[in-house]
């Protein structure tokens, strides 16, 4: 019969932190390791909206948009 190793640590759903089960009290999540722990499980998606803005900045209508941004930031608007 094999025996299964079970871990002292596991982590936590909300923030990804190793969290000692052992300890026997409760865990409070940082809200910076939650951001942190939601925009590495988004990173896919960050890396797809990256590359359609790049997509449509490169098309007639992206560089219009860009050449009137910039023009606004000038203050010629």
């Amino acid at each position: 019969m094999s025996v299964m190793f079970r871990s002292r640590y596991m982590p936590c759903d909300e923030c990804g932190a190793s969290v000692d089960r052992a300890a026997g009290r409760e865990h409070e999540c940082s809200s910076e390791r939650r951001t942190d722990f939601e925009m590495f499980g988004l990173r896919g998606e960050v890396a797809q909206l990256e590359s359609g803005v790049r997509h449509y900045l490169a098309t007639a209508g992206g560089r219009f948009e860009a050449w009137l941004a910039a023009r606004h930031v000038r203050g010629r608007s």
